[in-house]
């Protein structure tokens, strides 16, 4: 967005807390920049506010811009079908268009109100990576002829030092006979990362640090991937993977009577069934996850049954297209509905 000419009031990354319990600490600054932005959208007075995602942060943004008789567009919708979906009221309230990224959205917020529209999900339009495994081997100091193995423990600090420790085990569990990658998500550092996953001279496993997930999934085996944007982007790659998750004890216990759906994989929920196990909270364990991927290693009818099913699952991220249109990526569609409903000046 900054590349494209946008002026950074807030950095996005600066409010990216996972859990109840862990928001806790940061209140202080996340009320000072939402007051920062609240007074900077009076000085500037915009036509319009796109809220994305946030849902603790962006519908008190869209509340204030309701007051101040701005239009609203809610893209990337909260899931509140997951839970509290009492809270649908707030998007009802303050929101003049929902837009959705997952199939199953746009009834779940139409039937409570909510001017929704399914535009597809921004992945599922993804191309395959264009580099050769041999040269992205040697581009990494990677063994072309051992199998990869993905490790995505997350994207924020709290949730990767949550997650990427039992990860780590399981890869020392597996040991040597494979490689694997660690992509370093943009809102990480790198060392950061490698003092996580430092090496020793007794470690059963080389862990190799990566620029971009998609490369690294493309021609891996498989993965061991953290709950969230992550594991659409393991299905869209076709890499069969086990999700895991981790929080605090509190939070999980705090959050769990809260949740209203079966599965907590998107791929899982968009499928309506279970493509890929599930490994959280107390399941998540290295011996469960090895168990787990060693039934997805090799050829097979495990693995074809995954297979299958992440291919279903991207057929159904790409939103209806119009017979009288060229096909549009979900971004355009978003955008086309979005400057539709600026005011006419």
């Amino acid at each position: 967005m900054r590349a494209a000419g946008c002026d950074t009031v807030v950095d996005a990354k600066d409010l990216a807390v996972v859990g109840i319990t862990e928001i806790i600490s940061r209140l202080p600054l996340i009320l000072h920049l939402y007051r920062h932005l609240i007074a900077e959208a009076d000085k500037r007075k915009p036509d319009l506010a796109i809220v994305i995602d946030s849902p603790a942060f962006n519908w008190r943004v869209a509340r204030q811009m309701k007051r101040r008789g701005i239009p609203t567009v809610y893209y990337v919708a909260p899931q509140f079908w997951a839970w509290r979906q009492g809270r649908v009221r707030l998007l009802r309230d303050f929101i003049d268009k929902a837009l959705v990224i997952f199939p199953f959205e746009e009834q779940f917020y139409r039937e409570r109100g909510v001017d929704a529209t399914f535009v597809g999900h921004p992945l599922a339009e993804l191309p395959y990576p264009a580099i050769e495994r041999n040269d992205y081997a040697t581009q990494f100091h990677l063994d072309p002829a051992k199998q990869w193995i993905t490790l995505m423990p997350g994207s924020r600090v709290k949730e990767v030092r949550m997650n990427l420790p039992t990860i780590l085990e399981s890869a020392s569990q597996l040991g040597q006979a494979y490689e694997y990658l660690l992509p370093v998500a943009p809102t990480l550092d790198r060392s950061f990362l490698l003092g996580l996953a430092g090496q020793d001279e007794n470690s059963q496993r080389k862990i190799t640090l990566v620029p971009d997930a998609l490369p690294a999934l493309f021609h891996s085996r498989a993965g061991i991937v953290a709950s969230g944007t992550a594991t659409v982007e393991a299905a869209m790659m076709r890499t069969p993977f086990v999700m895991v998750y981790r929080v605090s004890r509190l939070t999980y216990m705090l959050g769990k009577p809260r949740v209203k759906v079966p599965r907590f994989a998107m791929v899982n929920l968009i499928a309506g069934e279970e493509v890929v196990p599930e490994l959280v909270q107390h399941d998540f364990t290295a011996e469960k996850v090895v168990a787990r991927l060693k039934e997805i290693l090799p050829d097979g009818p495990a693995r074809d049954r995954m297979l299958e099913g992440l291919a279903r699952v991207k057929a159904r991220l790409r939103a209806p297209q119009a017979e009288s249109r060229p096909p549009q990526h979900p971004a355009d569609r978003a955008a086309d509905i979005i400057l539709s409903l600026l005011p006419k000046l």
